[in-house]
């Protein structure tokens, strides 16, 4: 027989509806659900007439005819009451409350039975029946009972939720005490504990039972007992007594472990409080401390540390610009004191610029890292070493006897650093430049001695690096000259000093005009006219390289719409661009723009670009120079083999020309003249099919040998020298 499920919505709350989980801190509020009754009897008359009683009453009802059908609705869901016949034509209803109760059926029984015997109505209620009605019953009376049955379950249920709510209760505040990550205790007024969290066995290794009765000076470290005693006695009469105070507790975790307790002793922060009783007016109880002690080690670590990299250097572990100051500062004061004399040292490493360039930063991070470790090897004890930043060390040598120790360690460190450094697999080899500047002589000020340092180091590049220079006041002379050289610089471009030099590329075999190279000359009004060299790389130093070079392309677009008016074939103009202004991502931009607004076709202009380039960001090199391509602009390799050669660069930069460096074509002295280089650069432009220019011929000897070895193209003295426009106007009209 198929059972019937009645669902009716609306119903009253009911008990089966509230789960109670041992784990939760608060109770879930009573569901507002209909009851879920099972309606058991094996005549359908009985059944129909139980639903039609039941079912305005706000049950979910559900019919089964047999034992089987309601064991196996028992199996599938929860029930709060079931209305059982004992009398089924399978399993009786004895057997079915024996399947209930195995199963810990939660479920009030109401029993009904046509057997009029008391051993049927004492079984049922034996096995947990909550009533039984003799058939035939009352609709009142099984009304009744039904509503008295739920209801007893529904106060059950809430008896069972306020008995779980003060449980939970007391295990939440048990497990926040218990989980704090502070340990809690209480002591006795004679300073012995009554009471002390879990906390205590996971921070310091003891159990909460070894503890108890204990006087609290088994935890404190030695050195603090005096001082906790202090703390917890003082003002015991006072009840609203609160002291705050760190001390070092005792631990007995594992020296190693990963932990905040690395050591035996662990410092940690105290806020204790007494307090007692109320005072009357015979007499004052005290009942005892309560304290909270609160691990602070990784903090104070934290503030160790902070400290210590605000002056540390984190790359090198060595004292960063701020500690170097207020050491050379008490350096100064101590000489001053005892009438002595110190020396500091500059120190700029070789060559790390190019390191870095090439192998990456992390490299050059390494490599700044070794050279810390030798350089600081090389010291007294009572020296200091220092970064600055960058590539730059400084190092304050007190109680200076003489010059000479102060020559011995910088020829410790020149020394130290010759040794190859061993990164990414291959051999590194720098120097360095030394500046060292001598206390009192060269300054009585930290700042003075920084600063002449600092010259004397840079007048140890200028004289080929690699070595260390002393500081002399003539130095100083020269850094104002730059200083004014600079500030003139910047006047120049307002004041129009600068002009436009041109040095003509001849066709040996035609002896035509096929080219030339622009050059700058600076029209100094106290010293007269000065080539490229002698201004543009400090331009390059302090960043006027690029408002000067934005000149350049405006006047060379005016002086090349002259060359075109002077008729004749179109001659190629070469101008040499710094990677300084290639790095700039508009410079094709403005090349594009110039040559659009004076109406200048780009297969005139030749772009000279160093070796460097293609070392420094190879791949926004090809980027930058494709784009002056596809405008129609050649591209030179200028001073090819004097830099970091290599045939690959050819391969995959857009190069048109080859120029041969003059230094090798003034090797060239006869007409046998061995020049393995010269040959080797002119076979590389023939064999790539690239145009070959030779630059610095100033002798016969040297037009024929470059000649007779393929190159046509030349540029020097033997021919013109950097003419101004005026004169290559003249020049371009005759030819």
């Amino acid at each position: 027989m198929r059972a019937e499920v009645d669902v009716i919505a609306g119903g009253e709350w009911t008990p089966s509806a509230v789960s109670f989980a041992s784990h939760g801190w608060s109770a879930p509020a009573p569901a507002q659900l209909p009851a879920q009754v099972l309606l058991v009897d094996d005549e359908p008359r009985m059944l129909s007439s139980l639903g039609e009683l039941l079912k305005d009453r706000g049950f979910v009802l559900t019919s089964a005819a047999n034992g089987g059908e309601a064991i196996r609705y028992l199996g599938q869901q929860p029930f709060d009451l079931v209305i059982l016949d004992l009398r089924l034509p399978d399993i009786s209803g004895h057997d079915i409350m024996d399947f209930m109760n195995s199963q810990q059926a939660d479920a009030n029984i109401i029993v009904t039975s046509g057997d009029r015997g008391i051993d049927a109505a004492i079984g049922a209620l034996k096995r947990g029946a909550y009533d039984y009605l003799r058939k035939p019953y009352s609709p009142e009376e099984l009304r009744k009972t039904v509503d008295n049955a739920l209801k007893q379950r529904r106060l059950q249920a809430e008896n069972r939720h306020i008995a779980w709510q003060l449980e939970s209760s007391e295990r939440k505040y048990r497990y926040l005490v218990d989980s704090s990550p502070d340990i809690i205790y209480t002591l006795d007024h004679e300073g012995r504990f009554t009471f002390v969290n879990d906390r205590v066995q996971q921070l310091l290794g003891f159990s909460r039972e070894e503890l108890i009765g204990e006087h609290y000076s088994v935890l404190i470290q030695e050195d603090d007992v005096l001082r906790a005693n202090y703390v917890f006695n003082e003002g015991r009469g006072d009840y609203r007594l609160s002291r705050n105070v760190e001390l070092r507790l005792k631990s007995r975790h594992a020296k190693g472990e990963v932990r905040t307790f690395t050591h035996e002793l662990m410092t940690i922060s105290f806020n204790a409080s007494d307090t007692s009783q109320e005072p009357d007016s015979t007499q004052q109880e005290l009942f005892g401390t309560y304290g909270v002690a609160r691990d602070i080690t990784d903090r104070k670590r934290a503030d160790e540390l902070i400290t210590y990299q605000a002056y540390h250097d984190i790359l090198t572990d060595l004292p960063n610009r701020v500690l170097f100051k207020d050491r050379l500062g008490l350096a100064v004061l101590q000489a001053k004191r005892n009438d002595a004399s110190l020396a500091l040292m500059f120190i700029d490493l070789d060559r790390f610029k190019l390191v870095n360039d090439t192998l990456g930063h992390v490299i050059g991070d390494k490599l700044l890292q070794q050279a810390a470790i030798r350089l600081k090897a090389c010291l007294r004890s009572g020296d200091t070493l220092a970064r600055l930043g960058g590539d730059e060390f400084t190092a304050v040598l007190p109680e200076l006897s003489d010059r000479q120790d102060a020559v011995l360690i910088a020829e410790k460190f020149l020394e130290c650093l010759r040794q190859p450094f061993q990164l990414a697999g291959q051999s590194v080899h720098i120097s360095a430049s030394i500046g060292i500047a001598i206390y009192p002589g060269d300054g009585e000020s930290t700042d003075e001695l920084i600063r002449n340092s600092d010259i004397a180091m840079y007048h140890m590049k200028a004289e080929g690096k690699n070595g260390h220079s002393f500081f002399d006041r003539s130095m100083l002379d020269a850094s104002c000259q730059k200083i004014e050289l600079e500030h003139s610089l910047r006047l120049a471009l307002e004041r129009g000093e600068l002009e436009m030099y041109y040095q003509p590329q001849v066709d040996v075999r035609t002896q035509k005009i096929v080219g030339a190279e622009a050059l700058m000359r600076w029209n100094h009004p106290e010293r007269g006219f000065l080539g490229a060299g002698d201004f543009l790389p400090f331009a390059e130093e302090n960043g006027l390289i690029i408002p000067i070079t934005d000149w350049m392309l405006e006047a060379i677009c005016l002086d090349l719409l002259d060359w075109n008016a002077a008729g004749g074939e179109p001659v190629r103009l070469s101008l040499n661009l710094s990677p300084q202004y290639l790095d700039r991502g508009d410079f094709f931009d403005k090349l594009k723009n110039a040559l659009t607004l004076h109406h200048i076709n780009a297969s005139q202009i030749e772009v000279e670009v160093t070796e460097n380039i293609c070392i420094h960001n190879p791949q926004t090199a090809i980027e930058q120079l494709n784009k002056l391509c596809q405008l129609g602009v050649s591209v030179a390799i200028d001073d090819f083999g004097t830099g970091y050669s290599s045939l690959s660069y050819l391969h995959r930069f857009p190069i048109h020309t080859i120029k041969i460096d003059r230094s090798f074509v003034m090797k060239i002295q006869n007409d046998n003249s061995q020049c393995p280089v010269v040959l080797a650069i002119i076979s590389i432009a023939k064999g790539l099919s690239l145009n070959l220019v030779a630059e610095g011929v100033e002798t016969q000897v040297q037009e024929r040998y470059l000649e007779r070895s393929g190159c046509n193209t030349m540029q020097g003295y033997l021919y013109h020298k950097p003419l101004s426009q005026k004169k290559m106007l003249a020049l371009l009209r005759v030819t």
